[in-house]
């Protein structure tokens, strides 16, 4: 029999061992990198700008429009059935997280149980394995989801390379344009009239390519 005091360290010891995974979907963030401009060796303003021309664009020249990027994320098909996929995939992790959450719970309940006629040893051997296990689930979800993201963006990658640059270049051509703008970061007034072009790319897009397949994430 185990003595009072082993065991109630014992039975503190398997309660840590508690399972709190949980599906991360990893995001990726872009970071703007500053870079430090140095002083040359003595060369004056004027000396270093002897070679830019007086040149400019005037307002009759330019031709400019506006396309919203996140609008052609929400609206196009092929960017739709890729998050589908995604999604699909995220929703099966949570559903075997669910699972093996359940199968860990009752199997630390039996844990608690058995405290009292297993030895210390072999109580604390069955504790390690059934922490071990659930490190090991935790590790293999969060590479599983992150497997999941990967295949996301090299499919994003994929639409834009293949089907949305080229469309937007040539609607450039078309409307032999001088400029297009991320909508996003600009203000158009009510008389910009055929400044977004927006609509024109979704449609353009959507008679193009209408699906894209995700690469198959590891692990599934």
């Amino acid at each position: 029999m185990v003595q009072t005091k082993e065991k109630s360290s014992t039975k503190s010891y398997v309660k840590s061992g508690i399972i709190a995974a949980v599906v991360v979907v990893i995001a990726i963030l872009g970071i703007w990198v500053g870079t430090a401009i140095r002083g040359g060796d003595g060369v004056s303003v004027d000396s270093a700008l002897e070679n830019v021309s007086t040149n400019a664009v005037t307002g009759a020249d330019l031709r400019m429009a506006v396309v919203r990027m996140d609008a052609i994320q929400n609206d196009a098909r092929v960017l739709q059935d890729l998050r589908k996929q995604r999604e699909s995939y995220e929703s099966r992790l949570r559903d075997e997280l669910t699972a093996q959450q359940k199968k860990l719970e009752k199997e630390k309940a039996e844990i608690e149980k058995s405290q009292d006629v297993l030895s210390r040893e072999a109580l604390q051997r069955r504790v390690v394995d059934y922490q071990n296990r659930v490190t090991q689930l935790q590790r293999d979800l969060n590479e599983r989801a992150q497997s999941v993201e990967e295949s996301f963006q090299k499919a994003l990658a994929e639409v834009q390379s293949k089907h949305l640059d080229p469309i937007i270049e040539g609607i450039i051509a078309k409307k032999n344009l001088s400029l297009v703008i991320d909508g996003r970061f600009a203000r158009m007034g009510a008389n910009a009239t055929e400044l977004d072009i927006t609509d024109e790319v979704v449609t353009a897009l959507d008679k193009k390519v209408s699906k894209v397949k995700m690469a198959t994430p590891k692990g599934f």
